[in-house]
């Protein structure tokens, strides 16, 4: 079994812990990517040569000279865009501390893996890092600029949809509008990976945004008719965006036009890029004042920490896949997870797991007890408006889910 994760970099004090590294990694079938290292100060020394170059990087705790933390506070000095795994056994309490450290030092810190390290749990995670990896990835190849011109005058910008799931219930609770391009001439799918950093590149964001929001929003009394007539829509909103003090009024003018309210839509901030501006911050403060629900998405990809969430006038957060993904059988992941149901509750917030793709993820999430939501392809995968109201009413009809009202 091969997993594509291009450079590897392993460091730890003890040569044995680096022998059993390279042996799992070469069944893995990616020890000829790999670095070792028997110091953090020659593994940084290999970082600071190219800052680009490891995807991943695995480090023990507790090393002579400069220790592990003090390794990975170095990494985010460096800007370093990888993902960083702790080989040291540790307590839920020390994992939440080095998760928040690592987040404020702008890290990725995706698993703590306790020794004697075993194949399936490096393999957990060499599959986060590659997904971790798609939110940075511009290897895809692009649409070009000129075909998204003629996408936007052809108006073939489409509104597709993915429904959030009770975890207790079966209601669906909401719908995520997601972009598509669909080639009116060839019937091609054209997924937003391939246009949406471009769309920001050109200028072109606010164009697509509005579009498709006046799209959905108009398709939204359609599927409540068909549905429930209480459904709401969430919506992603770019943080570069939210630097437009005009965004709230423009929303607020669209919705007018359609008979709808802030309260019908819950806009999804990614948190991939820190909010930042003074005019990020008020956007999302008057966003919140009208009565837009604002939800964190994609959390455990960016460097909110756990206080931001406290802090920030966020309704729901969403947990990035990167933690949900084998959280039946991921210790660190388990722990992140239990914080923010706790955070979620205290702060009454709502609290959606991304990515739910195995049955195994969903019966651990339902052991939470709580009215955690989740979505993934485990459900369904984003659908036209036609095609998503069937599933829905199929959905009822085949699990014995209720659609919230």
């Amino acid at each position: 079994m091969s997993i594509s994760v291009p450079n590897i970099l392993v460091v730890d004090d003890s040569k044995a812990i680096l022998i059993v590294m390279e042996a799992i990694l070469n069944e893995l079938g990616v020890s000829n990517k790999v670095t070792k290292c028997l110091s953090a100060q020659q593994a940084l020394t290999h970082v600071t040569d190219d800052i680009n170059f490891y995807d991943i990087v695995f480090t023990d705790l507790n090393m002579p000279e400069m220790d592990g933390m003090e390794f990975i506070r170095k990494l985010g000095e460096l800007n370093f865009t990888g993902a960083v795994v702790i080989i040291s056994e540790m307590d839920h309490k020390v994992i939440n501390l080095a998760a928040n450290l690592a987040r404020h030092s702008n890290i990725h810190l995706v698993a703590n893996l306790a020794k004697p390290v075993q194949l399936n749990q490096v393999k957990t995670v060499l599959q986060k890092a590659q997904h971790l990896a798609v939110h940075s990835d511009h290897s895809y190849t692009s649409i070009s600029e000129k075909a998204l011109h003629e996408a936007i005058k052809l108006n073939e910008i489409t509104p597709y949809y993915q429904p959030k799931i009770n975890s207790q219930t079966s209601e669906i609770e909401s719908i995520e509008v997601l972009a598509r391009i669909v080639k009116t001439d060839t019937g091609e799918i054209i997924a937003p990976n391939r246009f949406i950093s471009l769309s920001e590149q050109c200028g072109l964001i606010n164009q697509i945004t509005f579009s498709l929001f006046e799209q959905a929003t108009s398709d939204l009394k359609a599927i409540r008719t068909s549905i429930a007539a209480h459904l709401k829509l969430a919506f992603n909103l770019s943080p570069t965006q939210l630097d437009d003090l005009s965004c709230p009024n423009k929303l607020m003018l669209i919705l007018q036009l359609n008979e709808l309210s802030p309260s019908d839509i819950i806009l999804e901030i990614t948190e991939q890029h820190a909010l930042s501006s003074l005019s990020q911050l008020e956007t999302l403060n008057r966003l919140r004042m009208h009565g837009f629900g604002i939800s964190l998405d994609d959390f455990g990809v960016g460097f909110t920490n756990m206080n931001q969430l406290k802090r920030l006038p966020f309704t729901e957060i969403k947990i990035d896949r990167t933690l949900i993904s084998n959280i039946e059988t991921d210790q660190f992941s388990q722990v992140v997870v239990s914080s923010l149901v706790d955070i979620a509750s205290q702060e009454q917030l709502a609290l959606v797991a991304e990515g739910v793709e195995r049955a195994e993820e969903s019966l651990y999430l339902k052991n939470y007890r709580t009215n955690l939501a989740m979505q993934g392809f485990l459900f369904t995968c984003p659908k036209p408006k036609g095609d998503f109201i069937e599933w829905a009413l199929n959905w009822v009809n085949t699990t014995g889910g209720t659609i919230k009202r």
